[in-house]
């Protein structure tokens, strides 16, 4: 059958031209998919006339209101019921699509989604996790939090730590997941409190068969082969994420001013141009757009606010990956049945948590 994906057209910075292009985009490379798309119908209407291709694969529902993206999240729940990104939440919740994409505002989409879809039995705090080009077997590794949640507490990395390793088995298929705890060093005394005392929970509960917890890990070891599983807190998360897609954009810009600073240069350029498209799609940041966020009875996929319509599109693929596979539910069950073999204290929210 086919996968319906439901879009919030009116969040994000580059405004709903830039999605409904996204969404032309995938379409043509995602013939299995149809969209939701839920914003101000005349507008919306008016930049489908550009991509007729879309034709019948597209429905647009109206919205009046949008939600801003410096709108706080209580806001947002408050008043956000007319809004473009609570139709698409709730048309996840009703059943009308499987999986919903938003380049707004993350506290409000989070926070309504948490409203709407409610959090998976366990769950104390989900969390967004991104996967993470890597040498392992498998092309990738997961990161999280990446921008849920600024403040976590070593219940709380727990709990990441056994989302990441739920999500290892069920969507990148590694049977004994390797997770460790991201650190500004491997040392056993380095860290903040909450680090330390994270590390020695997660090496204290790990389950026999379940996660094999590698202990402090460096950022120079996100993309190794060391570890599967990445926990951090989302402040640390999504500074990582956003600093390292800065820095393939400017070793992208310093390659084309290379190749383009004298005439010699730009005839190696020329022998080498499938060699050089090949490497700045690998390290072009667009293309390995959006994170999921884990612990929902839902599939709910997080934009850049900054996407163009490439990142658009990798998004709206990734979240088509996620709903046709089942990963999100397959986390739930994966985590319910941990708690099952090993007791539910193991996955309910400890005494200290906020």
């Amino acid at each position: 059958m086919d996968t319906i994906i439901s879009v919030d057209a009116m969040g994000g910075d580059r405004g709903p031209e830039a999605v409904v292009e996204g969404v032309s985009r995938a379409a043509a490379s995602s013939p299995g998919i149809h969209f939701l798309i839920h914003g101000d119908s005349e507008v919306l209407n008016e930049c489908l006339r550009r991509h007729r291709r879309l034709g019948d694969r597209c429905t647009v529902r109206h919205s009046e209101a949008v939600v801003s993206m410096s709108e706080r999240p209580s806001q947002a729940v408050r008043h956000g019921k007319g809004s473009s990104m609570w139709a698409a939440v709730d048309s996840v919740k009703r059943g009308d699509a499987s999986a919903v994409v938003s380049c707004g505002n993350t506290g409000a989409l989070m926070a309504i989604s948490l409203l709407l879809l409610k959090k998976a039995p366990g769950i104390h705090r989900p969390a967004i996790a991104c996967l993470w080009p890597s040498y392992n077997e498998h092309g990738f590794n997961i990161l999280l939090d990446v921008g849920a949640d600024i403040k976590a507490d070593e219940e709380d990395l727990f709990k990441y730590g056994l989302l990441g390793a739920a999500y290892a088995k069920t969507g990148l298929g590694v049977a004994y997941p390797r997770v460790g705890l991201l650190n500004v060093g491997t040392e056993s005394f380095k860290g903040r409190s909450e680090i330390q005392a994270a590390d020695k929970l997660m090496d204290q509960r790990q389950f026999d068969g379940e996660y094999s917890y590698v202990g402090f890990v460096e950022g120079s070891d996100i993309p190794s082969n060391r570890v599967d599983v990445i926990v951090t807190d989302g402040f640390t998360g999504n500074i990582v994420i956003k600093s390292v897609e800065g820095a393939a954009s400017l070793i992208r810009a310093f390659l084309k001013d290379a190749f383009r600073h004298t005439m010699l240069s730009r005839l190696g350029g020329v022998f080498a141009i499938t060699s050089i498209r090949r490497l700045f799609k690998r390290i072009d940041p667009r293309r390995a757009n959006g994170g999921v966020f884990l612990g929902l009875n839902g599939t709910v996929v997080k934009s850049h606010g900054s996407a163009d319509p490439i990142a658009v599109e990798a998004a709206i693929e990734f979240a088509g990956k996620l709903a046709k596979s089942h990963v999100t539910s397959g986390v739930v069950t994966e985590l319910s049945s941990k708690g099952q073999r090993t007791g539910t204290a193991s996955i309910e929210p400890g005494a200290n948590t906020a």
